[in-house]
This record gives structure tokens, C-alpha cells and sequence, in this order.
């Protein structure tokens, strides 16, 4: 193994901390190579660690001595996402402009870092969107990191970057993945002795089927949707009232603490008056003609056995509390509103 030394030439990886991203890391430590792992926060996937960039210098955990950079581009990413330039894949997945957006980011922060070139866990074939040959090289060139894009997971089966023309990475010693196949990525972490990596998950929120056909249908109810508004929408329960309200429901105590974190102040929150149970979010009232729908799906989650039961409502702006005796709605009325 090569010692890197201050004067060792830099990259930046983007780290998404999986296997794949810190194998890559890996590689280039294992040549000398300065590696500073970037990890990109939007409002669908590292959003919890919001507010926490540049808090403290860290480390990749899998690969000491690896310097890990938090950045958000939440407000690029949902701007991006409204209207990707290279399209969805099978549902709300933009993956090409996902992968140029973070791409486009690392080249701006090169000179930050005295860095050289940036490099990724990509490997040809694993994606059927983004990872195709073609795919990969639509992201080099519309990034804008024409030459300076390295796969070092698949490299031997793309054209050599100015970073191994220059001698910067010996070529050699990059490998020629292909393909969805785990074996090679797990037989190569046994041999840097990496022993604790996530396991293969289902890939990214905005391909899956439910979420994804939630995100499109929010979309086209409230466009002007922010960063906290799409972090909220993949918590608890989701039902659109008939004045196109959004009401959002904690399916455990976990996922209430959570909601009452995200409350606005044009926004409306329910609790049983009698004691512990669901909370409520209820945001983008146009009338409260229609609070007696919401009192009544709130119900439909609660413990309580006698009805009817009172659940309290809360405006956040005015500082108004309504009480309001209810029973469950049924089940036609959750269906029709569920989101």
C-alpha cells in the first residue's frame, strides 16, 4: 500500500456510502491518492444530515484517513427534479441529471480542495438508465467533466481520463466490473479487509413505485413545493382533502416527533384531546369546511374504543383551537383521499 504524503495528487469521490462508492474511495487511497469523499444531501436521499455540513472534519468509517464532506444541494436538486433535461426512468427517477447535477457540483469544488479530477462508484450495466456506456458518457460531457471523470470499478472498459494519462492513477491497477452481479465487490472488500458495509438496498426513493407515484401527484397539486415539504412527504400517512389540502398523519411516536418538526405556521395540528395518540399535519387549507374529514381520519388511527371522541385542532398562525367529536371515518373515505 502507498502512503499519501501532502503533496499527493487529490480526487474527490462522490460517496453515496455504499459498497460500490467505498471501493472507489478505496482503490484511490490505496495508490497514494489523496481522496476526499463527497456526500450530497437533497431533500430525497442524506437529508438528515441538513445543517450539519462543515460541523466538524469527519472520515469515511470503512476507510480511515478518507476526509468526508457533507453538501446540499436540496434546492438545485428539487428544481432539477421538476423537469430533468434527460427525462424519468420507470417512474420519478431522473437518474442521468441526478448523476450531472452532483458531477457539476464536485467540479466546482476542485480548486477548494486542490484536487485533480473526480471519480465514482459507477459500474457499466449496473443501472439500466444511467450506468449504460452511453449513459456514462452523457454525464461526463454534460457535467462538464470532459476527461476528468474516473470509474474506477469499471474503468478498463472506458477510455483512459487525464488523471491516468498524466500518471496521476496508475491504469493497471483499476478494474473492469460489468454488470448487477455483488460477488466481485464483496470478494474485493474481503481483501482490503473492509468488513462492515450496508447492504444492497432498493435503490433510490424516487424509483419506487408507491413513493414515486406520491412525489408526481404532489407535484401536480402544489407545485411550488419546498425542500421541507418533499422531507415531509415520506413520513406517515398522506390523504389530499377535496380543497386540495395535504393532510399528513404519524404512523408511531417516532413519526409524530418528526412531523410537528416540520410545522409552518400557516399550518393546522390535530391531537386526541384525550391523550397520547396520531398527530396531524394539516397544511394547505383552503377552508374548514372540510375539518370535520380530517378530525375523522385522524380518529381512524387512534386507540380508543368509544366514540365519538374529540380531537383537538390547532392553528399554528392564530394561535385558534377548535375541538371537534368525531367516530373513524370508513374505509371508502380513507381510500378515496389516501395519497
Amino acid at each position: 500500500m502507498i502512503t499519501e504524503s501532502p503533496n499527493s495528487p487529490a480526487c474527490l469521490v462522490l460517496y453515496s456510502g455504499g459498497l460500490d462508492s467505498i471501493l472507489a474511495c478505496k482503490i484511490l487511497q490505496d495508490m497514494g491518492i489523496r481522496v476526499i469523499a463527497l456526500y450530497f444531501i437533497t431533500p430525497f436521499f442524506g437529508n438528515r444530515l441538513r445543517g450539519q455540513e462543515g460541523a466538524e472534519k469527519k472520515e469515511v468509517p470503512a476507510c480511515p484517513g478518507i476526509q468526508f464532506e457533507e453538501i446540499d444541494i436540496s434546492d438545485e436538486y428539487l428544481e432539477m427534479l421538476k423537469n430533468p433535461e434527460h427525462g424519468y426512468g420507470k417512474y420519478m427517477n431522473p437518474c442521468i441529471d441526478c448523476k450531472i447535477l452532483m458531477v457539476r457540483k464536485a467540479m466546482e469544488r476542485l480548486e477548494e480542495f486542490n484536487a485533480s479530477f473526480i471519480a465514482t462508484g459507477e459500474i457499466l450495466g449496473q443501472r439500466p438508465m444511467s450506468q449504460r456506456k452511453d449513459a456514462l458518457r452523457i454525464i461526463e460531457r454534460d457535467s462538464g467533466a470532459d476527461g476528468l471523470l474516473l470509474r474506477p470499478l469499471s474503468a478498463l472498459h472506458l477510455r483512459p481520463t487525464e488523471a491516468e494519462n498524466k500518471g496521476l492513477v496508475d491504469r493497471s491497477r483499476l478494474l473492469g466490473l460489468t454488470g448487477r452481479g455483488r460477488k466481485d465487490q464483496i470478494a474485493l472488500a474481503g481483501r482490503y479487509g473492509i468488513k462492515e458495509y450496508p447492504a444492497p438496498a432498493g435503490g433510490c426513493v424516487l424509483a419506487d413505485p408507491i413513493l414515486s407515484r406520491r412525489f408526481r401527484r404532489m407535484f401536480e397539486l402544489w407545485p411550488g413545493l419546498d425542500v421541507d415539504d418533499c422531507v415531509l412527504s415520506r413520513i406517515g400517512r398522506h390523504f389530499v382533502l377535496p380543497d386540495r389540502s395535504w393532510l399528513v398523519i404519524g404512523r408511531d411516536k417516532k413519526e409524530n416527533a418528526r412531523i410537528v418538526s416540520f410545522i409552518k405556521e400557516e399550518d393546522i395540528i390535530l391531537r386526541p384531546a384525550s391523550g397520547p395518540g396520531p398527530t396531524g399535519l394539516w397544511r394547505k387549507v383552503n377552508t374548514a369546511a372540510y375539518a370535520d374529514i380530517a378530525a375523522g381520519i385522524l380518529c381512524r388511527y387512534t386507540k380508543v374504543k368509544k366514540y365519538p371522541e374529540e380531537i383537538k385542532l390547532s392553528n399554528q398562525g392564530t394561535g385558534e383551537i377548535e375541538i371537534i367529536r368525531t367516530a373513524p371515518v370508513s374505509d371508502e373515505t380513507i381510500n378515496r383521499y389516501r395519497m
